[in-house]
């Protein structure tokens, strides 16, 4: 099955300084790929090249198109909701549903109406007086409504509460994800779309760092909870990472037998945000574990 986005040696320059250093990686339909970061990693600078928002140098396929030369027909197969998005605040949102009805040719303006019913959004409040919860919902039935077959999201719940953080990615697997279709991610609140994850990518000053099938990360990586007197064996071993819980020592192994790990402690899965933490080369300078 051909990829839904291809890169191969992805660069990107700012005058003199490289901010994506010759990245590969693809995205296959039917998937939920989280790209993960620290600020400033090249997150959103791939994100610009995958919308055709920023040049680049190297190979890039989206949806079989070239994003720097085809971006109008690109964007009429891809959606795109960052927490940057602003809608007019005079606008109206019948208003919102006219003018994307207007501009692009596969949004389903029923579609969106019927989305809309399920909220306490009406259709004649203007935007301006919708809480930010609302205006992602709002977001969110606009995207629906158009028939893409990647959608982009750029931190998309944050300052959002945790009951409109849920709802938006349960809508997401129930009315957008089918096996054609695929959704990248990018957010730090990782702890809440590790569930979703179908493959994970972590980018750190421009490279890919992991770049792997879930189900392949929690076979490859493996915490322990190790015994006090066998800390120093553990260290013998190399771990990825090790830090302080309760008074006892974690260690994070990549690739190591867990029959023999099982020997140092209690074996777990690591989460997506300590994964992180260890990959990044730990917290930074005076934050606690």
């Amino acid at each position: 099955m051909n990829a839904l986005v291809s890169a191969r040696s992805l660069k990107k320059r700012y005058g003199g300084s490289e901010v994506l250093h010759g990245i590969d990686f693809d995205i296959q339909p039917g998937r939920i790929v989280g790209l993960i970061g620290p600020n400033g990693a090249g997150k959103t600078t791939t994100l610009k090249a995958i919308l055709g928002l920023t040049g680049y140098e190297g190979e890039l396929s989206v949806l079989g198109l070239n994003p720097q030369t085809q971006r109008e027909e690109l964007m009429q197969q891809v959606a795109f909701i960052a927490d940057v998005a602003v809608l007019p605040r005079w606008l109206k949102v019948s208003q919102a549903l006219d003018y994307v009805a207007g501009v692009h040719p596969h949004f389903r303006r029923a579609k969106a109406e019927d989305f809309l019913k399920r909220t306490s959004i009406k259709l004649n409040a203007k935007i301006g007086e919708l809480s930010k919860g609302m205006v992602t919902q709002l977001h969110l039935a606009l995207v629906l409504a158009i028939d893409a077959k990647l959608l982009v999201l750029d931190e998309p719940t944050l300052g959002l509460d945790i009951l409109f953080r849920k709802a938006f990615y349960q809508t997401l697997l129930a009315e957008y994800l089918d096996e054609n279709r695929s959704i990248l991610i990018t957010t730090h609140q990782v702890e809440e779309i590790q569930h979703l994850l179908s493959d994970l990518m972590f980018i750190k000053n421009g490279r890919l760092v992991l770049n792997s099938a879930m189900d392949a990360v929690t076979e490859r990586y493996t915490e322990v909870l190790v015994k006090p007197e066998l800390e120093a064996a553990a260290r013998e071993l190399s771990p990825l990472h090790e830090r302080a819980v309760l008074g006892r020592k974690v260690f994070l192994f990549d690739g190591q037998s867990r029959e023999s790990l099982a020997q140092l402690g209690e074996l777990h899965v690591p989460s997506i945000a300590d994964l992180f933490v260890a990959t990044m080369g730990g917290l930074p300078e005076g934050v606690a574990a």
